[in-house]
């Protein structure tokens, strides 16, 4: 069946939502818990999911780059969870992430600011100006993030394909309308399509992985697809030698038959602040 996104306000309890949505479509939930659960086999401890979960990276210094890496790595196990069918990838940008799939249901969840600071004290046992404050926070963060990191309005609702206000619509029928629209025919006749588009994706994301990780690669803003095992590596490098590596790099990657280069090199040098 179709791989479900969830993108939601903090307070709107859209996770039990997905918890229930989950156990009753037989799906895996890819939730923090799972993505800890999975983290050591990429070399990813919970400190660095701390540092890089659902936070904008900066590509600077090559510490920078490193956590940048980090985020591209945790982005892995979402893209090859999802490679695994029957599953909902919570948050994250995950429908950014899998973008062009089209068996893919976008559900957001939203509320009345008020309604999820009144809700989310409830559930936590807090002060509801402290609810409010971390709520007010949580909304500044998460949607610069998917501005930041996907260049996307994280409140566009064209984004999705359905959207919930959790104060108005109980849990049960907004579970029942997800579950039937990952029934919808059309989702299932584009699934083979779909899913050769994810295998692209993925062994794009592999081979920024070993970019970002390298410290003899500098490039300071980059694209890499793949189609059919050639990777193509575009954006700004500052030397003909960062190029070659770039290339050398991708080419180690299992799955990459070849890779191309439209990188242009630039005469930079970042200032001190």
């Amino acid at each position: 069946m179709a791989i479900i996104t969830i993108s939601r306000e903090m307070g709107t309890g859209a996770y039990a939502i997905a918890k229930e949505l989950a156990k009753k479509l037989k799906y895996t939930l890819v939730d923090r818990v799972k993505i800890e659960e999975l983290a050591p086999s990429y070399g990813l401890t919970t400190e660095i999911l701390e540092r890089v979960d659902e936070k904008p990276p900066s590509y600077r210094t090559a510490e920078d780059r490193l956590q940048a890496a980090y985020l591209s790595t945790m982005e892995l196990i979402l893209l090859e969870s999802a490679r695994k069918g029957n599953v909902i990838l919570y948050g994250r940008g995950g429908q950014d992430l899998i973008e062009g799939l089209d068996n893919v249901v976008k559900v957001r969840f939203v509320a009345p600011f008020e309604d999820r600071v009144e809700k989310f004290a409830e559930r936590e046992w807090i002060d509801p100006e402290l609810a409010r404050d971390l709520i007010r926070k949580s909304d500044h963060q998460l949607g610069g993030f998917i501005h930041f990191y996907f260049n996307r309005d994280w409140n566009d609702p064209l984004a999705y394909d359905i959207m919930f206000n959790t104060t108005r619509i109980s849990q049960s029928a907004m579970i029942d309308c997800v579950m039937a629209a990952v029934k919808d025919p059309r989702l299932k006749e584009s699934e083979e399509e779909s899913m050769a588009l994810l295998e692209d994706i993925i062994l794009a994301k592999r081979v920024q992985v070993e970019i970002l990780r390298s410290s003899s690669v500098r490039i300071l803003q980059s694209r890499i697809t793949a189609e059919d095992g050639v990777v193509t590596i575009s954006g700004h490098v500052q030397s003909e030698e960062e190029i070659e590596e770039a290339l050398r790099l991708a080419r180690t990657v299992d799955g990459v038959a070849d890779a191309e280069s439209t990188l242009d090199v630039i005469s930079f040098k970042p200032t001190k602040d």
